[in-house]
C-alpha cells in the first residue's frame, strides 16, 4: 500500500503544474490526501465507488485509480480542467502502486534468495520478471548492535540508499540489517572494504553513533551470480561471528580475512576440549575466569603482536629485557612451552584462541 505521504507528495506536485485542488479518498470514503478540503457528497462518492465507470465529469470530478482489477482510490478534483487532471492524478497514483507493489514483491524475492527458499529456475524465473540481473557480482554485508535490536534503523538505512540503483537494504531477523551492494566484475579487496566503511559510517550517525565496540560491519566474498548470494551472505555472517571473538578492535570484518579463526569457530566443542587440555591439563571450560592472568596474557598478546622480538616487545611493554625473559621463562615451566621458539609459539596461539572461542560460545549460551 502507497503511503498517505507519498500520495500528498504526488498531489501537491499535480496541484503546481494544474493548479486544481485534489483529493484521494479510499473505498471506505476516508481521505488519505488533499492539498484542500475538496467538496465531496460521500452518498455520491459511495456510488461512484460501485459503478462500472472510470470516471465521472462534474464538480469535483471522479477518476479511479487501480490496483490490477481492484479500484483501490477515488481521485476527486476541483478547478479549471478538473476532469482531465482527476484523470491522470487517478494515472499517477496506479504507477505508485504498481512500483511500490514492485518493490514489495522484490524485497520478497531478496529475502527468499537469503534463505535458499527458492529453486535455480524460480531465480532465473523471478529476477527477469522484476527486471533484476542475474549475472552481476554482489557483495553481502550485515551488521548488527551488540545484544541488542536495530528498531528504526532498517528503514532508516533504505531511505539513505534509496538514491543507490546498486544498493539493496533488508533485514531477515530481528537483530541484523543486511546490505546487498553491486559491484563491477573486476571488484577489489579495497573496494569491498571502502563500502563496508561507508555504511558503517551510515549506521553509526543514523543508529545513534554508540561507540566503536557496538557496531561492526562483515561482508562475504563476491557472489557472481544472484544466485551465489545466499552463499555471501552466509560468509557475511560467519564473519561478523569470528569477528566478535578474535577481531574486537576491528569495525570493518572480511570473510576472506578471518584466517586461522574461522576453522577455529568451526570445531565441536569436545574436540576444542580435548585439544586445549592436552596442553593445558588444568584447564576447565567451565570456569569464568580467564585461564591467564591479566600480565600474562597482555604480555603474550604483545610478543605475538611484534612476531616474537623479544627487544621490541619489552620497549612496548616499557619493561626491562630481563624481565620479559623472565616472564617467558616462567610461561614455559607451567606449559612446556617456549614462545621463542616457532613451533611452540604457533602451539600456544592456536590453544588461546580455541579458549577464547569456548568462552565467547559458553556466554552466548548463557
Amino acid at each position: 500500500m502507497v503511503s498517505n505521504q507519498v500520495l500528498q507528495d504526488a498531489l501537491n506536485g499535480i496541484k503546481d503544474i494544474a493548479g486544481c485542488e485534489l483529493a484521494v479518498f479510499d473505498m471506505d470514503g476516508k481521505a488519505a490526501a488533499a492539498t484542500a478540503e475538496v467538496a465531496v457528497d460521500t452518498d455520491e462518492l459511495a456510488s461512484f465507488a460501485v459503478s462500472a465507470a472510470d470516471n465521472k465529469d462534474g464538480s469535483p470530478a471522479f477518476a479511479k485509480a487501480y490496483d490490477g482489477n481492484r479500484t483501490e482510490y477515488i481521485v476527486a478534483a476541483e478547478g479549471k480542467g478538473a476532469e482531465m487532471v482527476a484523470k491522470l492524478a487517478a494515472f499517477q497514483v496506479t504507477g505508485l502502486m504498481k512500483a511500490y507493489k514492485e518493490q514489495f514483491d522484490k524485497e520478497n524475492f531478496i529475502k527468499n534468495l537469503l534463505l535458499d527458499n527458492l529453486l535455480l529456475v524460480d531465480i532465473k524465473t523471478r529476477a527477469n520478471r522484476l527486471r533484476i540481473d542475474t549475472d552481476a557480482t554482489r557483495v553481502v554485508y550485515i551488521t548488527e548492535p551488540e545484544g541488542g535490536s536495530d528498531d528504526g534503523l532498517l528503514e532508516a538505512m533504505k531511505a539513505e540508499f534509496a538514491d543507490r540503483d546498486d544498493f539493496f537494504v533488508t533485514a531477515v531477523d530481528e537483530t541484523g540489517i543486511i546490505f546487498i551492494k553491486e559491484f563491477d566484475d573486476d571488484v577489489t579487496p579495497f573496494e569491498m572494504r571502502a563500502e563496508a566503511e561507508e555504511i558503517l559510517k551510515a549506521v553509526e550517525t543514523f543508529g545513534g553513533g554508540s561507540g566503536t565496540a557496538e557496531r561492526r560491519v562483515a561482508y562475504g566474498n563476491p557472489a557472481l551470480s544472484l544466485r551465489d548470494v545466499s552463499r555471501s551472505c552466509k560468509e557475511a555472517r560467519l564473519a561478523l561471528d569470528v569477528g566478535k571473538i578474535f577481531f574486537e578492535s576491528k569495525k570493518t570484518v572480511a570473510y576472506s580475512r578471518l584466517g586461522i579463526g574461522r576453522l577455529i569457530y568451526q570445531l565441536p566443542t569436545a574436540l576444542c576440549t580435548m585439544y586445549v587440555k592436552e596442553i593445558f591439563p588444568d584447564f576447565d571450560p567451565s570456569d569464568e575466569k580467564d585461564y591467564f592472568d591479566e600480565e600474562t596474557q597482555t604480555t603474550v598478546d604483545k610478543f605475538f603482536e611484534n612476531s616474537l622480538n623479544v627487544s621490541e616487545t619489552s620497549r612496548q611493554l616499557f619493561i626491562h629485557r630481563n624481565t620479559l625473559v623472565y616472564r617467558l621463562d616462567k610461561l614455559l615451566k607451567t606449559s612446556g612451552l617456549d614462545l621463542r621458539v616457532f613451533d611452540d609459539a604457533i602451539t600456544f596461539k592456536i590453544a588461546a584462541m580455541v579458549m577464547r572461542c569456548m568462552k565467547h560460545m559458553r556466554n552466548k549460551d548463557l
